[in-house]
């Protein structure tokens, strides 16, 4: 039975470029979509962005903008990054949309009649620097619940916990700096508490429709109890303004996830629906059809939003609500830290395509890291090299260039409905495996098919190694043995490659071309090409250069100061640059709180060594006094042999954060001068302090 399914990832926040987790979620999503659509059913997979709120209003204004100029630039850098990872929504859209204003109001209005609306005097911080009270995000502080410091007015990224800005101990203005004070104003309330909305929610939540991670953390709010939610924010504001309500304005989590069904109706009214699909119902009738399915692909960050207020809001305005939410973990380096390009251990996805890399490869990489839980994803770049160069092209590509050029030289592209026992057993294999691999699929177990397609690549190799076609075309008289082999090799690719084109939709086009069949579906695999012919094979995919990939976690240079008194460095001005200390222009002043940040330490070099693969990397074991060694890489291998630093001492900046590099974890950074003109004063010096000093001493 053809299904009808309604799928979004969430919204990204209007404020900046996708980050790596962004494009994790997408792929993921991406896929099951695509292997939906292979099995014949009918999916609207929708995306948009998130624009409201205070934090963009005061990013805009920052920047001379509008709101509205401010978001639309950020939306235009989208499709770069979706269409260069060759994720495909049907439709991407704005929650800042006549759309999305009707619907958010029309839901307010519904839950109001519903007696689910109440408004109430509070009392909310403001920053008498700013003067404007405090959205949550701006309000930070120690989470009354585990205590962990520096964590937003809503939510504790620590815990999990949520809670009212107000219970933050030792709260701060994010924006100035300064203590907020308590301020009354009027709030708008939806009852969560209400015994109605509660006993709706514990059943929804724990009716198998949710992963089992999250339905155990829903039963523990509500064991804690549900307390109602403040949807009302004071101006200035940007956002929908709440009808009736002048000067306040719906807080960007009710009306963000109406988004979801705004960018729908758009798709719909827009005529998309029915151009793309031959749609012909109404927005309104196709949600009101019992058979559509509903799901959300999120961060585990963000289940509260999603499992509570959501389906409270679909189903006491009249609405239905989501089959499932599909909760995912964040993308982490090898050590379990979750990723943050400003610590220099996220990846950044454009860099990642300007370089070069294979997009698919991180389609690949990430799917096979990916299956049903709450679990973060490891980005290790070693295995990220290993899994690509041995799996993707070692084991599945491999099997079309061993064969294909024997059928297009030695019989013009054609195959053969000729078999013998042992190839069509091998075939069969493949083929029985085909519903097994699309429920993995259905069940985001995307790493167990992966594995389970691998499992098959190897028995195919294992063919190809046992019947050795490169050997029959040398015999006389094996002209048809070696037509049954090659043809074997190319139809186990072709099944093969069914299974993977949810994961690398590129490549499959490309083999669809190569085979000169039609779009590959999961029930093409039910039977074979026959006497089919092929056109010539072209290779498909290349391995993964290191060298790239080491580059992809190098850090960005740092843009040079400028100002009218220290201009920055010009190459077109050597006198200038001469006339600078060191070539380059001093870093904008600072205070002794921000150099107190830094913790730096003396450091014996211990040991040292070239790093395989990299010729600016050495790899230093230092002891800096913690009784265990650090490893850190360092850049200095044109400076330094390994053996002239064993035993010397230098200064390490301790605290930096462990970053992720393509040969391990660098925990630190050693410190070396060097002239800004490196070409014309190539000179660099490892920093080296006085003799008396001792490993684990602090820098002052």
């Amino acid at each position: 039975m053809t299904r009808q399914i309604f799928v979004t990832t969430a919204l990204p926040y209007a404020n900046g470029k996708f980050h790596i987790g962004h494009i994790m979620e997408y792929i993921q999503a991406d896929i099951w979509v695509r292997a939906q659509r292979m099995c014949g059913h009918q999916v609207y997979f929708m995306g948009a962005d998130d624009v409201h709120g205070a934090p963009i209003m005061l990013a805009a204004s920052k920047e001379g903008k509008t709101p509205q100029q401010f978001v639309a630039e950020i939306a235009a850098g989208r499709k770069q990054y979706l269409d260069g990872f060759f994720i495909e929504h049907d439709h991407w859209y704005s929650t800042d949309s006549p759309e999305n204003t009707e619907l958010a109001c029309e839901i307010y209005k519904q839950l109001k009649t519903s007696g689910l609306v109440y408004s109430k005097d509070i009392e909310q911080f403001y920053d008498p620097v700013k003067g404007m009270f405090l959205p949550d995000r701006y309000i930070k502080g120690e989470c009354p619940v585990c205590g962990a410091k520096d964590q937003y007015g809503d939510s504790c990224e620590v815990c999990s916990s949520v809670y009212s800005p107000t219970e933050l101990k030792n709260p701060y203005s994010a924006l100035s700096g300064v203590r907020p004070e308590l301020r009354s104003s009027e709030h708008f309330f939806v009852k969560l508490s209400d015994p109605k909305v509660v006993e709706f929610l514990q059943q929804w939540t724990q009716d198998g429709r949710l992963q089992p991670e999250v339905a155990k953390k829903a039963s523990e709010w509500f064991e804690a109890g549900l307390a109602d939610w403040d949807v009302s924010r004071d101006a200035p504001y940007f956002g929908i303004e709440i009808p009736d309500a002048p000067g306040k304005y719906f807080y960007v989590w009710l009306d963000a996830p109406v988004g979801y069904l705004a960018a729908l109706k758009n798709f719909f009214t827009s005529g998309k629906a029915k151009q793309s699909y031959g749609e012909t119902r109404s927005f309104e009738d196709y949600m009101a059809d019992p058979a559509v399915e509903q799901y959300h692909f999120i961060g585990k960050d963000i289940i509260y939003f999603h499992t509570l207020f959501w389906p409270a809001m679909l189903k006491f305005s009249g609405r239905k609500t989501p089959d499932s939410i599909f909760a995912h973990g964040f993308i982490t380096t090898a050590s379990g830290d979750k990723m943050s390009k400003s610590r220099g251990t996220g990846i950044d996805p454009l860099k990642y395509l300007n370089l070069g890399l294979d997009a698919q490869w991180l389609r690949y990489y990430i799917a096979a890291k990916l299956n049903a839980k709450v679990e973060d994803v490891a980005f290790t770049p070693e295995d990220f090299f290993a899994r690509i160069n041995a799996d993707l092209i070692g084991k599945y590509i491999n099997i079309a260039s061993r064969a294909s050029g024997f059928i297009t030289k030695r019989f013009d592209g054609q195959l053969t409905a000729e078999l013998d026992a042992e190839s069509t057993q091998l075939l069969q294999q493949l083929q029985q495996i085909s519903g097994q691999i699309a429920e993995l699929y259905d069940s985001r177990e995307f790493g167990r098919a992966l594995r389970d397609i691998m499992a098959l690549a190897d028995r195919v190799n294992e063919y190809v190694d046992a019947n050795k076609p490169w050997e029959l075309a040398k015999q006389e008289g094996q002209e048809q043995r070696l037509q049954e082999v090659c043809t074997t090799c190319v139809e186990a690719f072709r099944l093969l490659t069914i299974y993977l084109k949810p994961v690398l939709p590129a490549l499959a086009a490309q083999v669809e071309s190569y085979l000169q069949v039609a779009p590959l579906k999961f029930a093409d695999s039910a039977r074979l090409l026959g006497a089919h012919r092929i056109a010539a094979y072209n290779h498909l995919m290349q391995r993964v250069d290191a060298k790239k990939l080491d580059a992809l976690f190098e850090p960005a240079p740092a843009a040079p100061s400028t100002s009218a008194s220290a201009p920055a460095p010009s190459s077109a001005n050597s006198t200038e640059n001469e006339a600078l200390p060191g070539g380059e222009a001093l870093a904008p002043t600072i205070t002794i709180d921000d150099f107190a940040k830094m913790d730096l330490r003396i450091a014996k070099i211990v040991d040292c060594k070239n790093v395989e693969g990299s010729r600016k990397l050495l790899q230093l074991s230092l002891d800096v006094g913690e009784g265990r060694l650090r490893n850190v890489f360092s850049g200095i291998a044109s400076a330094y042999k390994p053996e002239q630093l064993i035993g010397k001492l230098t200064v390490l900046v301790a605290n930096l954060a462990p970053r992720q590099m393509q040969f391990g974890i660098s925990e630190g950074m050693v410190l070396s001068a060097s002239h800004a003109d490196r070409k014309a004063n190539p000179g660099l010096y490892l920093l080296e302090p006085w003799e008396g000093a001792t490993p684990g001493m602090r820098i002052h």
